[in-house]
């Protein structure tokens, strides 16, 4: 049972993971060992490929081994110390590695949103424009965009870490989580959290839907393009070019916006952890299976990588 709340100012948090799973911690540690392999391997395995392909070196795949980049920081800030919660059936951490736990999470999490949505504009020039593509999108436009994705995604994740740390925390030491995110965080300190609070609505909850209609918006052109195709090869065509970046999408989005923009109450704390899973845990070993699955370049890179290795 969780002890009454201490009022004093706390050193420490303990993050309390899946208690109700203690039974099966040896069934779910090996699953998550084995998911958190797969997920460095498998993004690993991008990046190494776009950069040692060359016919792989164009916008599209350059945005995806970012894509993969973000989703190793964000998989080795949240499984490792999963691993160890899970064993142990809880873990203590210090209020300052809470934060920093947060802080790649948070600064992985919104860097991967930009670059998808970058991403999706990729796509709408491909279809849409495809006579301007190698003009609209060149390399210096393309790095453009990637730098100034990983530094905005850098300075919103300031923010919010800047917020954090001028907080007191002393209404409880236990966090009802698998990591530490900013909304469990904000309710567990005893300062005044409005300032935080109205933070997180006016830039984190627009960025979020600002970000998702102009990826639906995109789509749209996208699919009035491909409609207007007359043959049914060229619509399959047209469609496959974007129809893996569009179903990451749809993961991804469709859970962040699950968590944080209609988040659920308290007593809906296990669906918010199930949630959080696939969201922190199951995406970033979901987006190279659903680009390599369905992108018969990759594959094709794969076989000629193994093919290489295998005559060395």
């Amino acid at each position: 049972m969780i002890p009454t709340h201490n009022q004093s100012t706390i050193p420490e948090f303990f993050l309390l993971g899946f208690q109700l799973l203690h039974r099966s911690r040896i069934i779910l540690f090996s699953t998550l060992l084995l998911v958190y392999i797969m997920t460095l391997t498998g993004n690993l395995l991008i990046i190494i490929l776009v950069l040692a392909i060359h016919y792989l070196r164009s916008p599209m795949y350059f945005f995806l081994s970012q894509l993969s980049s973000c989703d190793i920081i964000l998989a080795t800030s949240i499984i490792p110390a999963l691993l160890h919660i899970t064993l142990e059936n809880g873990i203590p951490v210090s209020v300052s590695q809470c934060i920093a736990q947060f802080n790649f999470f948070s600064f992985s999490s919104a860097t991967e949103c930009l670059l998808l949505t970058m991403m999706s504009y990729d796509r709408y020039v491909a279809v849409c424009k495809p006579l301007h593509y190698v003009t609209i999108m060149n390399f210096p436009i393309c790095l453009s965009l990637v730098v100034l994705s990983w530094i905005f995604g850098f300075l919103l994740t300031l923010i919010f870490v800047i917020l954090l740390s001028d907080l007191t925390f002393c209404n409880s030491k236990y966090i009802d989580h698998f990591f530490c995110d900013i909304l469990p965080l904000v309710q567990l300190s005893c300062s005044d959290t409005t300032v935080v609070r109205t933070v997180i609505f006016l830039v984190g909850v627009p960025e979020t839907v600002i970000e998702t209609v102009f990826i639906i918006s995109t789509y749209v052109c996208i699919f009035h393009a491909i409609h207007r195709i007359s043959s049914t090869t060229g619509r399959q065509k047209a469609f496959s070019t974007c129809s893996s970046h569009l179903a990451v999408v749809c993961t991804y989005y469709g859970t962040l916006i699950a968590i944080y923009v209609f988040p659920s109450g308290e007593h809906s704390a296990g669906i918010n952890k199930i949630v959080s899973l696939m969201y922190t845990v199951v995406n970033p070993l979901l987006n190279p299976v659903i680009y390599s699955l369905r992108n018969q370049e990759i594959k094709t890179a794969i076989m000629k990588f193994w093919g290489k290795i295998i005559r060395r």
